[in-house]
């Protein structure tokens, strides 16, 4: 059985082979030459203060045992975090920015087994990347690809990879969730949410979803499981952007006082006076009101502080606490395969059009400085995909 030993700069070592958050095996690499491209890249002084730009960047010349090297067709964006970089000691001068990728192999490492030469792949660039995803060819271990679809395109394929993690990270990792369960859902049209709502009504679940905005509710009201069905996969949208809507008193009522089973939030309110921009979050007062006996607490907040007067609620009802933080899988090697495995099944689901991401028009290259400020200051619902 494998053992962690050491953490060292955000990275496991584990039987003499490095894994984690972005190790490569790098031994008994072959000689090459370097290749000259562009990248997109990040510069910050604190969480507030962060700057993108491209940046000329040399791709490695030499091929590891266990490398791909994969022409980029497409890659996504997601907001930078910052502090998490500085939590696992990974930041430095110039970060690398746009990990979410779909692409063609050119060349694979003598031990390489899952690829060969003109497959077509999708994946995620680990946490300690040395290069951007947004570079026109990269070099990325096969643990972190999975062959992409036929019919699924290279925007489609960059742009849900990263979230469709995360909502199998939130439903049946850490949820457990199963046919007949209720799910609250907040922000529910995020990109993130959309994902999880089309698994979650998938598995049979009844997904109650919190809308943050007028457009929000009317999206979130028309979302349908396929084109031409008429049956909603929303039982009930919360609108929370006009704050006339009780919460707990809509989740009660969708469940005859019985309380949900799952609770995803994209953060909560710790105090009753918070900035303006988290105005629409709930308490955790009210989550941990309406959850049920035995329900599942999913969070995103990760300073969630808690009194013994909620953990004692909690406790009364057997339920359960999690963060999620889909970054995990890339922690150890005894994750891979499990990670591999989500994965596969979302690119599959994305094929078979169970899984279908709400998509901004694909940007062009020139254009990707722009959209990740955009991204980053939260100011696109949709996801944003550049086409290479």
């Amino acid at each position: 059985m494998l053992a962690i030993q050491t953490f060292e700069s955000g990275t496991f070592h584990c039987n003499n082979r490095s894994v984690g958050f972005g190790a490569t095996d790098r031994k008994k690499e072959h000689p090459g030459s370097a290749r000259n491209m562009k990248g997109l890249y990040c510069k910050s002084s604190g969480s507030s203060d962060v700057r993108f730009f491209i940046q000329e960047t040399d791709l490695p010349g030499t091929l590891g045992n266990y490398q791909v090297k994969v022409q980029v067709k497409a890659c996504a964006l997601s907001p930078l975090d910052v502090k998490l970089l500085e939590d696992l000691q990974l930041q430095k001068d110039l970060v690398p920015v746009a990990r979410e990728i779909a692409g063609i192999v050119l060349q694979v490492g003598p031990k390489v087994t899952f690829f060969q030469p003109d497959d077509e792949v999708v994946g995620v660039l680990p946490l300690a990347a040395e290069v951007s995803g947004l570079c026109d060819v990269i070099l990325i271990d096969e643990h972190y690809l999975v062959r992409k679809p036929e019919k699924v395109s290279w925007v489609e394929a960059a742009g849900s990879i990263q979230d469709g993690v995360r909502a199998y990270t939130a439903l049946h990792t850490l949820a457990r969730m199963a046919a007949g369960h209720t799910l609250l859902l907040l922000d529910g049209a995020s990109p993130f949410g959309v994902l999880a709502i089309q698994l979650a009504h998938y598995h049979g679940v009844k997904v109650l979803a919190c809308a943050l905005s007028h457009e929000d509710q009317l999206f979130l009201e028309q979302l349908r499981p396929h084109v031409g069905v008429q049956e909603s996969v929303v039982a009930r949208v919360i609108s929370l952007s006009d704050g006339k809507v009780d919460l707990v008193e809509s989740c009660l009522e969708e469940t005859g006082g019985l309380g949900v089973d799952i609770v995803v939030d994209s953060g909560v309110r710790l105090y009753d006076e918070e900035p303006d921009h988290r105005r629409l979050l709930p308490h955790k007062h009210d989550i941990i009101t309406l959850l049920g006996v035995g329900g599942h607490w999913i969070t995103s907040e990760e300073n969630l502080q808690l009194d013994p007067p909620d953990s004692r609620s909690l406790f009364l009802k057997g339920a359960s606490l999690s963060f999620l933080n889909e970054e995990v899988w890339g922690a150890s090697r005894a994750c891979q395969g499990r990670y591999l495995h989500i994965m596969k099944d979302v690119v599959e689901k994305l094929s078979s059009g169970t899984l279908r991401p709400q998509l901004e028009d694909p940007v062009p290259f020139h254009k990707a400085t722009v959209s990740m400020e955009m991204v980053q200051q939260k100011k696109v619902r949709k996801k944003v995909v550049i086409q290479l």
